[in-house]
């Protein structure tokens, strides 16, 4: 078996998930019991809140957040409960769920730090971008199209999971690449149909490298995670070649692609507020 071939090593990795062999990266514990809280009929704000204070640096985050500029509170949030009635239930359950993804990137090992480490700065980056994005392009959520960005990689962490396994793999940094970079909006999909987000955030995954997406003249979540995306790689050997003037997604969100994006009036300060925040 040579797993050096990309359609080997896919199935190899699909028969892995599906006989329970390899696991994937699940949403963590404390936004799933969140979500399931809010998802209650007639939860409440002290319910809610007492969900997320079994988490004390949770609850500190979040509270770090309420009062950030990004969410420009007139006046100073000191309580969960408060923050929790402030912003709302949907807005709660997007930044614990943002707030706890980066436990979803936590290496399996020493061996593979560094390249979690670079998928997850890499993640947040597009994240933060995002976010900004959607702040010019309403109704799209800036915390869900900061979720959407979060996740849009996360097809990689499976793969290096079981490459890990196999040192063919590992000491072939060439291969490894070519098997992260063509496979992981595959794997990515199968991911996203086991949280069971909402699809219009969770086509982010799989669908954010195909260039040519048109569809509705109205952006969505993947056309900004997209355009994050792409200005992200451009001029890095990451880059792919792609004519950026012949992507939709720029045009629906009336973006000129000759500027960039953090050019753009207030989208470099926002975009740093929400790489710190989340960080």
């Amino acid at each position: 078996m040579d797993l050096r071939n990309e359609q080997v090593f896919l199935d190899y990795i699909k028969a892995a998930i599906e006989n329970d062999k390899l696991q994937l990266p699940t949403i963590p514990e404390v936004a799933l019991k969140v979500r399931q809280a809010i998802n209650k009929d007639n939860a409440s704000d002290a319910e809610i809140a007492k969900t997320i204070s079994s988490d004390p640096a949770l609850s500190a985050r979040l509270l770090q957040i309420a009062n950030s500029p990004l969410y420009r509170a007139r006046q100073k949030i000191d309580n969960l409960q408060a923050a929790i009635t402030r912003m709302g239930h949907n807005t709660i359950r997007s930044l614990v769920m943002n707030l706890a993804m980066k436990q979803v990137f936590k290496p399996t090992s020493l061996l593979l730090e560094s390249r979690f480490h670079d998928i997850w700065q890499h993640s947040l980056n597009v994240a933060a971008v995002s976010r900004a994005l959607a702040l010019r392009a309403r109704p799209l959520d800036p915390d869900q199209a900061m979720l959407a960005g979060l996740v849009h990689q996360i097809g990689k962490l499976p793969i290096l999971a079981l490459a890990e396994k196999f040192s063919e793999l590992l000491e072939d940094d060439a291969v490894l690449e070519s098997h992260l970079e063509n496979l992981h909006t595959q794997i990515g999909k199968i991911i996203m149909e086991t949280w069971g987000l909402p699809d219009s955030l969770s086509r982010a995954a799989w669908e954010y490298r195909d260039f040519e997406r048109g569809g509705n003249p109205a952006p969505d979540y993947v056309d900004l995670v997209q355009v994050a995306y792409l200005e992200s790689v451009m001029g890095t050997k990451a880059a792919p070649d792609v004519d950026l003037s012949g992507v939709p997604a720029f045009t629906k969100l009336g973006l000129d692609p000759e500027i960039e994006v953090l050019e753009i009036e207030g989208v470099a300060a926002e975009v740093e507020e929400a790489q710190q925040l989340f960080a």
